[in-house]
């Protein structure tokens, strides 16, 4: 399967692409089978996330959905962000190929990762059944 123009878009012209230094919120997952690292920073302000940057190292559909993911949580509120999964995300890039779809789930968790981070710097109580995909281990 080729690559949908979306992704070539996303992969080519990365959005949000860098690092955060006064970052609110650090995600990081990786997927040791594959390789694939991202690296997730969020700026928030109030329960709104006003700033996402990512640093993603891998293939080009886990550069494209990292900044997909970005642009989908940018603006949105903490609570609507969790909701992001990564169906949604392949369904914004028009597609992946089936043996890249993990990721989008990476995608998905990084985004996770840097909200539970920004819980646990601010002692702010969450339920812990919406971060326990982040424990779980990945299958390819």
């Amino acid at each position: 399967m080729l690559y949908s123009d979306k992704v070539m878009d996303h992969f080519t012209n990365p959005r949000n692409l860098g690092k955060m230094d006064d970052a609110d919120g650090v995600g990081e997952v990786g997927n040791a089978t594959c390789g694939d690292i991202m690296k997730m920073y969020i700026k928030v302000d109030g329960d709104v996330i006003t700033d996402v940057k990512f640093n993603t190292f891998g293939c080009g559909s886990a550069i494209a959905t990292s900044s997909m993911a970005t642009e989908m949580i940018k603006g949105k509120t903490l609570e609507e962000a969790m909701e992001l999964s990564n169906k949604a995300v392949v369904e914004a890039l028009d597609g992946l190929p089936k043996n890249k779809v993990h990721c989008s789930v990476l995608a998905e968790e990084a985004v996770l990762a840097a909200i539970k981070d920004y819980y646990d710097k601010n002692n702010i109580e969450y339920d812990t059944e919406v971060f326990k995909k982040l424990e779980e281990p990945h299958e390819h």
